[in-house]
């Protein structure tokens, strides 16, 4: 198993549809006895949270954020923590919104020293 996510950065590889999470969104994780939880804000998400549970490498939890044109959205995400070849960690996400249709991928990873 990858180590804990509390307490570290996390930014987007590449940037959402408009209204979504983008590569000016920062991450900030936390870990406790399997629970998982984060605030997010940039880009187009003037502020965002997740909460859920983690077993092993994976990652299940909700989120809601609301945007910057005053709307909230709100989702669920499985997310796969993977360790890169420098050591940072990267989450690969599985995401379906609940508030709109749509789902997709995406990727987060602890941005370089």
């Amino acid at each position: 198993m990858a180590r804990s996510l509390d307490g570290l950065d996390f930014v987007p590889v590449a940037d959402q549809a408009p209204g979504q999470v983008g590569r000016q969104t920062r991450f900030r994780y936390h870990e406790r006895d399997g629970l998982v939880w984060a605030d997010y804000q940039g880009g187009d998400v003037v502020k965002g949270h997740l909460i859920g549970t983690r077993k092993g490498d994976t990652v299940d939890f909700r989120y809601v954020q609301l945007r910057l044109d005053g709307t909230t959205a709100s989702g669920r995400c499985t997310s796969l923590v993977t360790v890169l070849d420098d050591g940072r960690l990267r989450l690969e996400e599985f995401w379906t919104w609940e508030s709109q249709e749509g789902s997709g991928t995406s990727a987060v990873e602890q941005p370089p020293n």
